[in-house]
């Protein structure tokens, strides 16, 4: 086996991004700089060669996914995976999370001027948001901040390919907002709880 034919067979078996450095690990024949040479000739190859799929660098990893054009024809298939779609409430707190993270419950509460930690609760079940630390004030309260599956669901590498910030609205830019501290309980009655939408993308 070749590093090519090595490489090729981790990524079309796994169902989330590698790095080059985790790919490594499948062999003790290969490095991390051999793998980087062997993604780069996939991805020639596979552009050059028009499959239906490629080799495409996302949440800081590498992973072979079917090209966009080809949707409407795996649509048709109950056996496809759909990535479930995310509804307006969660999609407005994960905004404001990906943005000003690491971030409180509070904060994200009082920029929405709604309960929040219904939302934020389903976030992280779906992966999406995790808890990244503590804040210094009162109660030190759970700050959020966003995943690789994040990422991976959006199709971003880093979070560098967010839009940036000068085109959002000044409520996601701006983090001169001074916000009280919270305390770290959740509140299992939050009316804000939902159920996020299990529709195909």
């Amino acid at each position: 086996m070749n590093a090519q034919q090595i490489v090729e067979a981790v990524l079309f078996a796994s169902d989330a991004p590698l790095r080059a450095d985790e790919i490594a690990r499948a062999d003790e024949s290969l490095d991390e700089d051999m793998v980087e040479v062997a993604l780069e000739e996939l991805k020639a190859f596979y552009l050059e060669s028009e499959r239906a799929f490629g080799l495409v660098e996302l949440a800081e990893g590498y992973q072979i996914l079917t090209r966009p054009v080809f949707a409407g024809y795996l649509d048709r298939f109950d056996t496809v995976p759909r990535p479930s779609r995310l509804s307006g409430p969660a999609l407005e707190a994960l905004a404001i999370i990906a943005y000003r993270q690491p971030i409180g419950r509070l904060e994200v509460e009082y920029i929405r001027g709604v309960g929040s930690s219904g939302v934020i609760r389903t976030l992280q079940d779906r992966g999406m948001v995790e808890v990244v630390g503590r804040g210094e004030g009162l109660g030190r309260p759970l700050l959020y901040g966003t995943t690789g599956r994040f990422l991976e669901h959006f199709g971003f590498q880093s979070l560098e390919d967010l839009p940036r910030p000068e085109d959002l609205p000044v409520v996601l830019r701006d983090r001169s907002t001074a916000i009280l501290p919270e305390d770290d309980e959740e509140d299992p009655g939050d009316p804000d709880q939902l159920e996020l939408a299990a529709e195909g993308s």
